[in-house]
């Protein structure tokens, strides 16, 4: 991987965790109602999620890419154009305030399957990954080394940003307001958006 894709795939994962979902109510909730250290136990299990995710989309890409030659281009169309629809999406969605419910006291233990839970139950993760990194990393030349720098910046995006929310959750006890959640979804649309884009242009 060059300078140049490590900062734009570090910008991305930044921009793309930071938007309101279902994973940062979860982190904040857990921390305004339990306490900081649950809010880190829940970030830990989202980061360890999206690590299993990546390392089954980077090697199955891979894979694909080495035995099905000239097709992999269609799977890749396929990707920027599912990464386009979902930034759309995001740009045309409606923010909502969202109202963390209640939760009994638990284990730290439970904090951290309730992330990698949420995680690893999105299925959408896989397509999203399978989109995602054909536009930053050459995946017929990627080496465990770049599988090792990509799991680093997974850790310091995702976990700082989700950590961010903890944080802030355990400080103030309030979730960021509908507004600004409409600009941070329009933000991360358009981020999405250009990747698709970058992704079907690149030769």
């Amino acid at each position: 991987m060059t300078i140049s894709s490590v900062v734009a795939l570090f910008g991305a994962m930044v921009i793309l965790s930071a938007v309101p979902s279902v994973s940062v109510l979860a982190v904040s909730t857990r921390s305004a109602t339990s306490g900081l250290i649950h809010g880190v136990f829940t970030t830990l299990g989202i980061v360890v999620g999206d690590i299993i995710f990546i390392i089954t989309a980077i090697w199955g890409l891979s894979f694909l890419a080495e035995t099905m030659g000239s097709l992999f281009v269609l799977i890749k169309y396929l990707g920027g154009a599912y990464l386009i629809v979902l930034g759309i999406g995001l740009c045309r969605s409606k923010s909502h305030d969202l109202k963390p419910q209640e939760v009994v006291e638990s284990s730290l233990l439970s904090s951290f399957l309730t992330g990698l839970s949420i995680t690893l139950g999105d299925q959408k993760a896989t397509l999203f990954y399978l989109g995602f990194f054909p536009a930053f990393v050459d995946l017929t030349q990627i080496s465990y080394f770049d599988t090792g720098i990509i799991i680093a910046i997974t850790i310091v995006a995702v976990g700082g940003v989700k950590l961010g929310y903890a944080f802030m959750a355990d400080k103030a006890r309030l979730l960021i307001g509908s507004k600004i959640r409409k600009g941070m979804n329009v933000a991360a649309g358009c981020a999405m958006i250009a990747v698709g884009i970058f992704l079907i242009a690149k030769p």
